[in-house]
């Protein structure tokens, strides 16, 4: 997978682009995701679709280059161990993972699979889609779990809570091949923990009283704030859910970071998420929880995770070199940039400060040593430079701070 994250070039044309994804698709079970990130690519291939290469499709080839360069490596799958598997449905893809513990009790992939939905399936409300994306699962991984042992899935806690808890149930959601016998439990710890917290959080107490309360509730235990709010929310299984219209319920976090770090830690280091960018991740992790600041605290997460500084490309492009205008006269420009390491002199000086004309490239010389300032630069300009051809009309440096900062 060298040659395809790092060596291949951007396609040029219609033709190197399907090859690419004919390589990159032969190689997506490394690949957390992979249908959601080549969608931009693969609206190219169609008929209809004229060749213009734009910022969304350099950015999605940059994606699954990287995707691919920091692909796990796959584990063996051992039959007589049970498995797990990871689904999740986007607006546009789904994707699932097939997981299992090795010896160390360590969870390591078996296997990425991932497509786009059909034009028809973007259609479909959040907890069709999700559990298209579980369907897709048990037909990819087939193999390995008809007939084992019970195993897990994996899911959108909110998303199935809305469609298992639903009285009327849709034909879709209703035919006898999305009956899973074998599922244990569709949960993490997570849900747990974030019941506990409950408990310790002061700001959620008075609602959590309310909502527990049936028809004891009094609305004087609220804030002003709080009643006004109140329809937003409600509590089921011990969860506190932020109810919002058109929208499946998600999971009120309370004020505890290191539960907030978890879930993101889950959302985005996990392998079967993949280090997916901010607003991938706060989509992600936006389907099922809500706290308030939560985008800040997913674009902190993403900009300081480790991993992504260390492999991914820069987002921005760079800009184009360019050539400096060709002074009119000598010492009219002038560049001037510092050197250090050298040997000390008799005066401890280790470094020169150069000075060039940019027209006729005479040079002017002056020892300094490594604490110069700015301030020291401007005088040896002074008697070394102005007094000998006056004061240019522009000054070329490499942005040194003791320039920036004081020249």
């Amino acid at each position: 997978m060298g040659t395809i994250g790092t060596q291949y070039p951007k396609p040029a044309t219609l033709n190197n682009l399907r090859k690419w994804l004919g390589l990159a698709s032969y190689l997506h079970k490394y690949s957390a995701g992979y249908a959601g990130l080549a969608r931009p690519l693969s609206e190219l291939l169609k008929k209809d679709s004229d060749w213009h290469w734009e910022r969304q499709h350099q950015d999605a080839f940059e994606s699954i280059k990287a995707s691919l360069q920091q692909a796990p490596v796959l584990a063996l799958p051992d039959e007589t161990k049970p498995f797990s598997v990871v689904c999740d449905a986007s607006d546009y893809a789904i994707g699932c993972a097939l997981l299992q513990n090795d010896a160390d009790g360590h969870e390591r992939v078996i296997s990425f699979q991932s497509r786009q939905l059909k034009a028809a399936e973007r259609n479909y409300p959040v907890h069709d889609k999700e559990l298209v994306a579980m369907k897709n699962a048990l037909v990819k991984f087939r193999v390995h779990l008809l007939g084992s042992r019970p195993f897990v899935i994996y899911t959108d806690h909110a998303s199935l809570r809305t469609a298992t808890n639903s009285p009327h149930l849709s034909q879709r959601m209703a035919r006898p091949d999305y009956e899973l016998a074998h599922i244990t439990h569709v949960t993490t710890d997570l849900y747990d923990r974030i019941r506990m917290a409950y408990r310790n959080d002061e700001s959620l107490a008075s609602l959590v009283r309310f909502l527990t309360a049936g028809k004891e509730a009094k609305s004087e235990w609220l804030s002003p704030r709080q009643r006004s709010r109140i329809h937003r929310y409600e509590w089921q299984d011990g969860l506190y859910y932020r109810v919002e219209p058109h929208e499946p319920p998600r999971v009120v976090v309370p004020n505890d970071e290191d539960l907030k770090f978890d879930i993101l830690q889950e959302a985005h280091d996990a392998p079967s998420s993949g280090h997916l960018g901010r607003e991938k991740t706060f989509l992600s992790v936006s389907q099922a929880f809500w706290w308030t600041h939560m985008y800040k605290w997913v674009a902190r997460y993403v900009k300081t995770c480790e991993t992504c500084q260390r492999v991914k490309s820069a987002g921005h492009a760079s800009a184009p070199l360019q050539s400096l205008p060709v002074p009119a006269d000598c010492w009219k420009s002038m560049s001037l940039n510092f050197f250090f390491g050298f040997p000390a002199d008799d005066h401890g000086n280790t470094g020169i400060l150069v000075f060039v004309c940019r027209l006729s490239k005479m040079v002017h010389l002056a020892p300094v040593p490594d604490t110069v300032t700015g301030e020291q630069a401007a005088r040896l300009f002074v008697d070394g430079v102005f007094r000998h051809h006056g004061l240019p009309e522009t000054f070329v440096s490499d942005r040194d701070p003791r320039f920036t900062a004081a020249f």
